[in-house]
Formats: structure tokens, sequence, C-alpha cells
């Protein structure tokens, strides 16, 4: 009989147990993935509980809390706090998501919290996203035109701003470049060095839309490629877990209608 094992270092071990402080009683544990690249050893669930009378609603308050009066050692990224950079984006309760938009007591047990599923980890709950930040380099995310400049801005009608920002401020304008979407994708965790991606797809789109940019054809040669567009199936899984509310598998649609119109 055929037996399989996970590759070293990847099973992930009971850790340390970090009790609140006696007398506390509104209290909730959180099971943290923790990683360093210098110690050989396996990656390891930490659980700390905390008194909650002693940190804010978020589950960034949470980790903040944990680093700052319980274990310094703790890495994580955060910067804006306000949903708005995508840094703190992670698992959390099996869901990805950002840290600094999950309400700690919409979930009701423990709480779980591990790096972005699929991803090279750098340490604790930071993932490495050079390739995924490679991957945007490569469509060119910036407004591309052979007519001359204007003298002030480009214009752009009402109509043709709300296909980039939305109707209800959730078009593709709106991608943070959190990534929870890529990492919540089958067919981006099974071919992530040829698949573009959601994320990626999406902004994609937001320049393909951009009724200022005049490389659409450029755009669309760029993505005709079994991989790079074609390896979506529409799962949807990127939609579910955007924590913007935004669309990206509607936008991977579009582009593909526009790669048929142009070969009809």
């Amino acid at each position: 009989m055929a037996q399989f094992t996970l590759p070293k270092n990847s099973k992930v071990k009971k850790g340390e147990k970090f009790a609140a402080a006696e007398g506390a009683t509104n209290t909730k544990t959180f099971k943290v993935y923790r990683w360093d690249p210098d110690d050989d050893s396996n990656p390891r669930l930490d659980e700390y509980e905390i008194n909650l009378d002693e940190c804010g609603p978020m589950v960034l308050d949470a980790l903040i809390h944990i680093k700052d009066n319980v274990d310094s050692t703790l890495t994580f990224r955060r910067s804006c706090r306000e949903g708005i950079c995508g840094s703190c984006a992670m698992n959390i309760d099996g869901r990805n998501t950002l840290a600094c938009l999950k309400p700690i007591n919409e979930v009701k047990s423990d709480v779980k919290i591990t790096p972005l599923p699929h991803m090279p980890v750098v340490k604790d709950l930071v993932p490495d996203l050079n390739h995924a930040y490679a991957q945007y380099n490569s469509i060119e995310p910036w407004m591309k035109t052979d007519s001359p400049e204007p003298t002030k801005e480009r214009l752009q009608s009402p109509e043709d701003a709300e296909k980039l920002n939305g109707a209800d401020g959730k078009g593709p304008a709106g991608c943070i470049l959190c990534f929870c979407c890529s990492t919540s994708c089958p067919s981006y965790w099974w071919n992530p060095d040829k698949f573009m991606g959601p994320a990626i797809l999406l902004n994609a789109w937001r320049w393909i839309t951009d009724s200022r940019d005049e490389a659409t054809g450029e755009r669309l040669d760029q993505l005709e490629d079994p991989f790079k567009l074609y390896r979506c199936h529409t799962i949807m899984n990127c939609t579910n877990a955007c924590p913007k509310d935004l669309n990206p598998a509607k936008s991977v649609s579009e582009i593909k209608k526009l790669m048929v119109e142009r070969h009809s």
C-alpha cells in the first residue's frame, strides 16, 4: 500500500499556551500559526487566551494586543487598520479576509489564524507576495496612450467612470491587492506560475475597461494564453472571499467575452 506524508517542516504541531491574567472573565482563545525560517522546526499553533476587555473588537486588535503585551516575537503585516491597504490579509476561522475588518465576536469558538493559503511563508502570518506582485507588474497597470497629452487631465464621462468605480463603489478600481481572492482560488493553487489569478485579472480588466486607456488590443494580447486567463473555471471562491465585496469573477468573464468578440 502506498503511503504519503507531508514534506519536512510542513506538519503543524501544537505550540505554547499563554493564559490570560488571573481574574479575567471575558476571554477568547486565539490559535495562531507560528513559523520562524531561522528555526529548523515544524510550524506550530500557539494558543493565546486574551482578556477581551483589554483589546479592541477586531481580530487585528487582538493580534496587536498579543504582540504588545504577551509575545513580542509574533510577526504579521498591518498598516491602515481601515480595510484600505490590504496588508493584514490572512485566513481567519477558515476564511480569507482582512484582520482589521473581522470582528472577534463573529467567531463563535476559538479564533484560528493562519497565513493566506498556498503562498510561501516569510514568517508567522506573513506570506511571500513577490510572485503575485510580479504578475501584477506584468499586466502593466498604468494608463497607456498614443494620443497627445491634454493640457489638463484626461476627462471621462460619469458613465465611463462608473464602469471603473461601480455605482455602489464596488467596481474593479476598488481592488486593494490583498490577494484574498487569488489565495481562495483552486485554479491559482494548482497553477500559480501560469494562471494570473483573479486579483490580477480583475486589475487587468480595470485598465481594459478604462475609456482613457488606448491599449486594449495590446492588453488582450498579453492575456491570450491557455493558462493566463482560461484556467479560470468560474468556481466563484474569489468573489465570495473578497473583503471589499468586489466581483473578480465578473471581471474575468468580461475579459473572456472580449476575447470571443475579437475573434468572431
